[in-house]
């Protein structure tokens, strides 16, 4: 099988499985193995999907479609570091088991503030960061795959959520929003760095310096 074919059937079968939540595959899923037993499997995949993805774009010719810019990901992979570093590490209503605090006066706090997205806009952030800096059809396959997945999922989740949630999700929605700092723009929330503090972007600035350090040695290349 061609190379970039087999990468593409890897990248289709990743965005398949990250589908599945969205669909009544997902109910009857959670009747037939529990929540647990849902989310063990679910998880499996996704790891293993990923795994074939990142086989199949390490066999796949390099193709390029226009001179690599290289330094786009320094400028902006500190940026997508620690929007992930913050989703990680802030309690979020649209993560999985915290859906209670919207019940709270301020469900909205922190990070959530800018997005109630932050993870998902990190790895939009470092997927298109990697398709300028590579310029190569793989690498449009591969974090194209990955960006359309994080985009997508931020409106599945929000649909999923509404659905599942009613009114404590509108109200929530009403002051939060998915593109960052949209919501703080339009005076439905306001900054509050303290909240943010320094912490979790210090996290996820040393992420970065971890990251530059190891590139070539992870990944073969230089991120320079």
């Amino acid at each position: 099988m061609d190379s970039t074919l087999y990468l593409i059937l890897a990248t289709l079968l990743f965005l398949a499985i990250h589908i599945v939540p969205s669909t009544p595959i997902r109910t009857l899923a959670l009747k037939a193995l529990g929540e647990r037993g849902y989310l063990g499997l679910f998880s499996l995949a996704s790891l293993g999907g990923l795994a074939w993805m990142s086989m199949a774009y390490g066999r796949a010719p390099f193709e390029g479609l226009w001179p690599g810019l290289r330094l786009v990901p320094l400028a902006v992979m500190p940026i997508a570091l620690i929007l992930l570093a913050c989703g990680v590490l802030t309690s979020n209503p649209v993560l999985l088991g915290q859906a209670a605090m919207l019940k709270r006066e301020d469900p909205a706090r922190g990070i959530v503030r800018i997005t109630r997205h932050p993870i998902m806009w990190g790895i939009m952030l470092w997927a298109a960061a990697h398709i300028l800096a590579i310029g190569s059809l793989q690498a449009v396959i591969f974090f194209g795959g990955l960006l359309l997945l994080a985009a997508a999922g931020t409106t599945m989740q929000d649909a999923r959520k509404a659905a599942q949630l009613g009114e404590d999700w509108q109200r929530f929605a009403a002051r939060t929003s998915n593109v960052p700092f949209l919501a703080v723009a339009q005076g439905r929330n306001r900054l509050v760095w303290r909240e943010i503090g320094w912490v979790q972007p210090a996290v996820g600035l040393v992420a970065f310096a971890v990251v530059i350090a190891f590139h070539a040695w992870l990944f073969g290349v230089r991120p320079y």
